[in-house]
């Protein structure tokens, strides 16, 4: 019996050293930023358009309902091939210096890069459009060069 029981540790001491020393090597790989990333898909631009729902007026929060609305008539025929939007919660500081937490959408467009130029104005005046409709201080707006395949 004693002789099963230091073997099973032995046995037990040896799988943890080993483990203990394949580690770092495992997570190694896993950051290694050097490893060739293939390429797919076209070149793309992403524009990801950040709507809050809290009125600066202290009027009430824009709903869903609303939001849907708004992306119907002021998103959707601008950019028909698709779009996504997520819920989600932000904060920010406000013109008054004020930090601001409100119930908020992230709307996502992907676009071929030669679009990018005629796209501009269609998104500022998506900014504009609801900043007016919904009484915002502003939208947020970031833009990055990606590939897609679709």
């Amino acid at each position: 019996m004693t002789l099963h029981l230091t073997r099973t540790r032995v046995g037990v001491l040896v799988a943890g050293a080993l483990l203990t020393a394949a580690a770092p090597t495992a997570y190694a790989a896993l950051a290694d930023t050097t490893a060739p990333m293939p390429v797919r898909g076209e070149p793309y631009t992403e524009t990801r358009l950040l709507f809050g729902t809290e009125r600066a007026d202290g009027g009430p929060a824009v709903t869903d309902r609303q939001f849907t609305a708004f992306v119907d008539k002021e998103v959707t025929p601008d950019f028909p091939d698709g779009l996504t939007v997520q819920t989600g919660r932000g904060q920010w500081r406000d013109a008054g210096g004020r930090i601001q937490k409100e119930r908020s959408y992230e709307l996502t467009l992907l676009y071929p890069v030669e679009r990018t130029a005629e796209n501009d104005r269609r998104i500022e005046e998506i900014r504009r459009a609801y900043e007016k409709a919904f009484g915002q201080e502003s939208v947020g707006r970031v833009d990055e060069r990606v590939r897609a395949d679709f």
